[in-house]
């Protein structure tokens, strides 16, 4: 017995010895581990947009690629890449005239990675080519994409990829067919193309000859229409899509798909009232118009102005109340997952049904028959209150170093915080200090609400301790 005993006590004494030697070499292993797990964050985002801007800013800053045959200021490449990386459109030159069609093809290639989102592209290439994808890019994709579960997540990758090339093929048949007739057929396809990526990616640039945005066809409902339901198609995200596809009954959709869909309705008909209102006696703008025109104007400004930034009017002539109205819309922005920028419709969805519990009394907050967890609830918080923080810093420095009224200042920040792309008109005459400034809000507001919201969906660490409560008076 005693003999059996010592036995076992010195195999445990080995096997504990064992372990402390194997100590040193687990941790020595698990250091390098540690270094590059930052390239499997959030922030391997803001590497992948970098290296895009960079790439697209080196190109556009060569002579081939604009028709004047020097170097292009490189605030100016710098700027530009960063707008269409961003699928932004605020622009410091004309984008028909002062780009050749290798720099606006330079511009469209950057549209359709920045608008698809570095990481579903690079999903679907490592898919491709590796056949293998990360755990870690994984759970940053399927956070990305708006799913819970990473079964299929590779095959999604790929229909998000299929999806928007087919969306953007049938926009470019349908502008192709009006384009023809006005166009040289070369030319005519060219336009068709980059107006199709432009436009589902949400982007706001065209290269249409002689008109500012969409001015010269504000009477041709086809086109209208069409760019409106491309503008539509990429900010609804693509989960919201596959279950309209899938399911088509709104009782089976996700309670996040039809918060979405309520709340993007109800912002389109705001939008479309406020702006049909406001405007409606205004001569620079709507006054004049057949009332069916006054109509479409009002619906796709009211689609467009909130995430792509396509007009048919000059909003430096529109009225001040109008811009106000809008420069709301375009801080809230599209969907999540989708290509459209701003804090995002999920956000301000789980916001608004907080508040309403709270003015209610409830301490759980509900929708739909769901209880939304609290830790979502204070994320859309968090992501809402530092949009606001970083949109009022950008605006205060803007005011300081430029000679601008600040209504227009405003509209101009959170238009590009928002990834919009609509201007009262002061982008190109802004000093290098206001542009350098609206080049970081255009980065900061693509990739500042997803990178944070990524950041902020790790594992919450639980406290060891907790401290005793007491109440702070509000309000």
């Amino acid at each position: 017995m005693e003999q059996g005993w010592r036995h076992r006590v010195g195999d445990r004494v080995i096997r504990q010895a064992r372990r402390q030697e194997l100590e040193p070499i687990l941790i020595e292993e698990a250091e390098p581990r540690r270094r590059n797990r930052r390239f499997e964050s959030p922030v391997i985002l803001i590497y992948g947009f970098g290296s895009l801007i960079a790439i697209g800013t080196l190109l556009l800053w060569l002579p081939y690629f604009n028709t004047t045959g020097r170097f292009t200021p490189f605030l100016t490449a710098l700027f530009t890449a960063i707008s269409a990386s961003t699928v932004t459109g605020l622009v410091v030159v004309d984008t028909a005239t002062h780009w050749s069609r290798a720099g606006q093809g330079v511009l469209m290639i950057l549209m359709e990675v920045g608008g698809l989102g570095f990481m579903s592209t690079a999903t679907f290439l490592l898919v491709i080519i590796t056949q293998r994808v990360t755990v870690a890019n994984q759970l940053i994709m399927g956070e990305f994409l708006g799913i819970s579960r990473r079964s299929g997540l590779l095959r999604l990758s790929i229909q998000v990829v299929s999806i928007s090339l087919f969306f953007q093929l049938v926009g470019f048949l349908i502008f192709l067919w009006r384009f023809l007739p006005i166009f040289e057929p070369e030319e005519a396809v060219w336009q068709a193309l980059f107006l199709a990526v432009s436009g589902f990616n949400n982007a706001g640039f065209n290269i249409i000859p002689e008109s500012v945005s969409m001015v010269l066809f504000r009477n041709e409902v086809w086109v209208l229409g069409c760019l409106t339901a491309l503008i539509i198609v990429g900010g609804i995200s693509y989960s919201i899509l596959a279950e309209l596809v899938r399911f088509k009954r709104f009782s089976r959709f996700s309670l996040d798909s039809r918060m979405v869909i309520v709340l993007s309705l109800v912002l389109w008909l705001l939008g479309t009232m406020v702006f049909f209102v406001s405007e409606f006696g205004n001569e620079a703008t709507l006054k004049g118009l057949p009332l069916g025109s006054q109509v479409i104007d009002s619906v796709f400004h009211s689609v467009s102005g909130r995430t792509a930034g396509f007009t048919t009017i000059d909003f430096e002539q529109t009225e001040q109340h109008t811009n106000f109205f809008f420069t709301g819309l375009m801080f809230i922005g599209g969907a999540s997952g989708s290509t459209a920028g701003g804090i995002k419709v999920n956000t301000m969805a789980v916001i608004l049904v907080a508040v309403m519990a709270s003015i209610r009394g409830r301490a759980q907050v509900e929708a739909s028959g769901r209880e939304i967890p609290a830790a979502q609830i204070q994320r859309a918080l968090a992501i809402a209150f530092l949009g606001i923080g970083f949109v009022f810093i950008v605006a205060f420095f803007l005011v300081v170093t430029e000679g601008f009224p600040f209504d227009d200042i405003l509209f101009e920040t959170v238009s590009a915080f928002g990834t919009v792309g609509l201007s009262s008109g002061i982008t190109a005459d802004l000093s290098v200090w206001g542009k350098s400034l609206l080049a970081g809000t255009m980065f900061v507001g693509r990739l500042g609400p997803l990178t944070m919201a990524l950041a902020l969906g790790e594992t919450p660490q639980r406290a060891i301790y907790r401290y005793s409560q007491e109440r702070v008076r509000i309000g």
